[in-house]
């Protein structure tokens, strides 16, 4: 197991009616930008409770933050932060909108040329705008980390941030909020949990055998209570287990002392920011070719997997690796999610190619737990993925 150091100051509050709570977890002189994404929160009944938790506060509302949240609209609401002198920032939503509030956290507080050197030159905040989180949407575990993703669609890029000061300090996670997710969505934020799992799993073996039975132990979840989600929403003890899971799965507990990849990551974001796939289908897309294409150096884990999460008990070690990679694509389409890019664009042929130039350009020449990856290797992990 590798040296490790871990802090983690976001605090939860977990279960029904939490969102009562809120009130007493923001100061008590705050002025508080409210921050959401299209609207849904005004058709479920959440904005009206935020709206009677914040009646103490004076409240300035930004709605529109959309899926991979986008620079030039994020832009608009820091202008509202500094004119508005906001103290107190407040994201209702999925990722996307903790996300994007992330950014505004840090951007507030950032005095050099422009916000977006925080990504292009991966700037770890030091300081930022304090800001909480009431989650409706179970995935990407934004809730509980330090890190955000943030489009630019002038530049067709998508790329990630953080940094010690960006972590919540607060974030409510009610598991009835799930009722009114759509199926999609809901496939998604499974996808994107088991996905955000596999990149801090399947590297090699370091001895770490918490860290492992964590990791299988949130796969495993993942696998049993899918059918459950997908099917009723509304059943509460599917739904707990569903958003825990996803805030587990990237919440800095499993990667501690082990090496973890990202890659898939990397590459998907690019899908996202090329064609518009939704985040969590481009890492479907990518792992099972990801992981073909690096089979030696993953095999070991791969079996483990195998055995430990999918029950395959037989056969040779490199048998049950390439078995587990069958599983995990058959467990994504059994959500409705296609893994292969010509599913889902027909203007497939040179986004590997393009990709490949984009790492190139960027330096990003030695990525995966191993530091070699090659922008060459990605080229051939995409087209694996046509």
């Amino acid at each position: 197991m590798k040296n490790f150091k871990y802090q983690n100051p976001t605090k939860i509050l977990f279960g029904k009616g939490q969102l009562e709570n809120l009130a007493e977890e923001i100061p008590s002189n705050a002025k508080v930008l409210l921050l959401y994404g299209g609207g849904s929160i005004k058709k479920n009944g959440i904005y009206e409770q935020v709206q009677e938790a914040l009646k103490p506060f004076e409240v300035i509302e930004f709605g529109g933050i959309r899926a991979n949240p986008e620079y030039s609209i994020l832009m608009q609401a820091l202008e509202i932060i500094k004119s508005q002198k906001i103290s107190f920032l407040l994201a209702v939503g999925g990722g996307s909108v903790i996300d994007g509030t992330k950014f505004l956290s840090a951007a507030a507080f950032y005095k050099g040329e422009t916000p977006w050197d925080l990504l292009t030159q991966k700037i770890a905040s030091t300081n930022a705008l304090p800001f909480g989180t009431v989650l409706t949407l179970p995935a990407t575990g934004s809730e509980m980390n330090s890190g955000a993703v943030i489009t630019r669609a002038e530049t067709k890029e998508k790329l990630a941030m953080g940094g010690p000061a960006l972590f919540p300090k607060f974030s409510i996670l009610d598991p009835q909020v799930i009722r009114s997710i759509p199926p999609r969505q809901l496939a998604n934020g499974i996808t994107d949990a088991f996905n955000h799992v596999l990149e801090q799993y399947i590297t090699y073996p370091v001895g770490a055998s918490l860290q492992d039975r964590m990791a299988e132990s949130v796969l495993q979840t993942l696998i049993e209570i899918a059918p459950a989600v997908m099917q009723d929403p509304s059943d509460y003890t599917a739904a707990s287990n569903f958003m825990w899971s996803c805030t587990m799965a990237l919440n800095g507990i499993l990667p501690l002392g082990v090496p973890t990849d990202w890659a898939v990551h990397a590459i998907g974001h690019e899908l996202t920011a090329l064609h518009g796939i939704d985040h969590a289908r481009t890492l479907a897309i990518i792992a099972p070719s990801h992981y073909r294409h690096n089979f030696e150096s993953k095999k070991d884990k791969l079996a483990q997997y195998a055995e430990r999460v999918w029950n395959i008990t037989e056969g040779t070690t490199a048998a049950k690796a390439q078995e587990s990679i069958v599983k995990t694509e058959e467990f994504f389409q059994g959500l409705g999610i296609n893994t292969k890019l010509s599913q889902y664009t027909d203007n497939y042929e040179r986004t590997a190619q393009t990709i490949m130039k984009r790492f190139t350009e960027r330096g990003w020449t030695g990525l995966g737990e191993n530091k070699n990856l090659t922008p060459t290797d990605v080229e051939k992990i995409v087209e694996m993925a046509y």
